[in-house]
């Protein structure tokens, strides 16, 4: 992992057009494992049929923050380095970042990225209803936007980007910002957000999320055992979250398990209440929709870096399944547009074999048992297992 040092921080500051503020949002829980402590970004909601980010940003001093950045992810995925010419890439969000584009273009410049701003017409940002009545803005949300947009920069570096900022974080309206995403031109969204399933949910599944032709990565949350929505939709890629290190003794170098920090802190895995299963999914414990149906790296303690201003004074180091999401989308985005016509989520099924299947780990002690617990084949918490190259997301 990589740690930025202070004066590299300071010096990439300087880079941005704007200074971290902060709005009137609770203030996160906090979760701690081994040496590392966390936040969630974004506090849960009594309200029904909303929904929560699933960005976890980890608390540490400026000098001894770390993450992975995009020349480690692609090593560990075995993914193409300077991708995804051609393709376009939505980032759905609640609210709106106003330094999103500034702090993108600092996170870019670090690596060494192609520039990817409004102006050079790679970048765009718009309201759910694809104007420019952006929504209010929200400082826990915009670590979410922060981490999505550096995730599918990091594996995407040639893709052009849509932000789309959903009005709240009410399910209709980011249900509408998705619509708004695929009607201009993306093939490929991220969604790192979702809640509880509810009688309302095939009713949003079908408005919202049924677009064939289109790759919806969508994270399975970060409460341990059990499902939210979207990611029980059987139209979209449920992606679950791993705990990735480095590993010399494998002939990959990298080792990968389920990330499980508490019973209640962990990559969602289950079973639906109320979707179907797709055609595609063929385990026998479960009748419904299980999730997920791939994974990547989420566990804070193995994180990725991330460069926020609003909400935040500069690197951090996230994890959580937000990252894991946009990892996934932007992997399809490489794998090439998906035909007119065709289910993206039913392409790893296809070509299990080109996954690293991830057999160690489990978030609960559940019946099935592979509903919770990883092994050989599919498993609830990371599904196929993580990219190894391109082929388990082509069609």
């Amino acid at each position: 992992m990589r740690t930025f040092a202070l004066t590299a921080a300071a010096l990439l500051t300087t880079l941005a057009t704007a200074t971290a503020t902060y709005a009137d949002t609770p203030h996160p829980t906090a979760a701690h494992h081994g040496g590392a402590r966390w936040v969630h970004n974004c506090t849960r909601s009594d309200r029904p049929d909303t929904a929560v980010c699933h960005a976890l940003r980890v608390v540490r001093p400026a000098t001894e923050q770390r993450g992975y950045g995009p020349a480690d992810l692609l090593a560990a995925y075995g993914l193409p380095a300077d991708g995804g010419d051609g393709a376009v890439i939505a980032v759905v969000d609640a609210y709106d970042d106003p330094h999103a584009e500034a702090d993108l273009d600092v996170y870019r410049q670090y690596y060494g990225l192609p520039s990817c701003t409004a102006d050079d017409g790679c970048f765009r940002k718009t309201d759910q209803r694809g104007g420019s009545r952006l929504p209010r803005t929200d400082s826990a949300w915009a670590g979410e936007t922060a981490l999505d947009l550096a995730m599918v920069s990091a594996i995407a570096p040639r893709a052009d980007l849509i932000l789309v900022e959903a009005d709240s974080a009410g399910m209709s309206d980011l249900g509408a910002a998705v619509n708004t995403a695929v009607s201009l031109g993306a093939k490929f969204v991220s969604i790192s957000w979702g809640g509880a399933e509810s009688v309302n949910s095939a009713g949003y599944d079908s408005r919202y999320f049924d677009h064939p032709g289109v790759a919806i990565a969508v994270a399975a949350g970060d409460g341990g055992y059990g499902v939210i929505f979207p990611a029980s939709s059987p139209h979209v890629t449920a992606v679950g979250g791993t705990a990735l290190q480095p590993d010399s003794s494998t002939p990959r170098g990298w080792t990968e398990s389920v990330w499980s920090t508490s019973p209640t802190e962990g990559t969602g895995s289950g079973c639906s209440a109320r979707l179907p299963k797709p055609s595609w999914q063929k385990d026998t414990g479960c009748s419904r929709r299980t999730v997920a149906d791939v994974a990547a790296v989420a566990d804070p303690e193995t994180g990725v870096a991330v460069y926020q201003t609003f909400g935040g004074s500069g690197w951090y180091t996230y994890g959580g399944t937000s990252a894991a999401a946009p990892i996934i989308a932007a992997t399809y985005a490489l794998a090439g547009t998906p035909a007119a016509g065709s289910r993206p989520a039913s392409f790893p099924y296809a070509h299990p074999d080109a996954l690293n299947n991830v057999t160690t780990g489990a978030t609960a002690t559940c019946r099935p048992a592979y509903l919770c617990t990883a092994g050989p084949g599919y498993n609830g918490p990371t599904g196929l297992g993580t990219p190894n190259g391109l082929r388990a997301f082509q069609g």
